[in-house]
């Protein structure tokens, strides 16, 4: 749920009023690097500069038992372990690299990601729109690189960088 208070409260516009899925309490977003607070901010968001380096990335995440949020578009409630996720992932990898498997056509079908019907693309974001480990192994990667299992809140994730 998106409010605007408003504009006679000097809430800054740069900044989104959201209400959390899981307490109910309300939080503010910053809408140009995604982080949020509790507290009213007091000043307004800085965008960043127009030149900040972005990437481009597809992914495929299995979730698992203690993800975040340990169901998907594939399943309703996950089950797995981490292990089994990491496994699950390492096959995958395994058959994109051995060239037995498309990395879109796997992202498609097995991702637990809601960008699975776009074959895994999550287009072009900039540093702070990621969970920081998946940011990090995103800027790391080379164009065409695939990398290793990464772990985050969401789950275990192999991420393609496309540009």
């Amino acid at each position: 749920m998106i409010r605007r208070p408003p504009r006679s409260t000097l809430f800054p516009y740069t900044t989104l009023f959201r209400s959390s899925r899981s307490t109910g309490q309300h939080y503010y977003l910053n809408i140009y690097t995604k982080e949020s607070q509790w507290d009213r901010p007091t000043e307004e968001a800085e965008q960043p500069s127009s030149d900040a380096e972005q990437v481009q990335c597809s992914h495929l995440l299995v979730k698992h038992c203690k993800s975040r949020r340990p169901s998907s578009w594939r399943e309703e409630t996950i089950t797995r372990t981490v292990e089994e996720a990491v496994e699950l992932i390492k096959e995958y990898r395994e058959q994109i690299d051995s060239g037995k498997a498309e990395f879109a056509d796997l992202a498609s079908e097995l991702s637990d990601c809601s960008s699975a019907k776009r074959g895994g693309d999550l287009g072009f974001f900039g540093r702070g729109a990621m969970q920081k480990p998946f940011e990090d192994a995103a800027f790391a990667l080379k164009v065409g690189e695939l990398s290793e299992p990464v772990h985050t809140d969401s789950g275990v994730h192999i991420i393609l960088r496309v540009a």
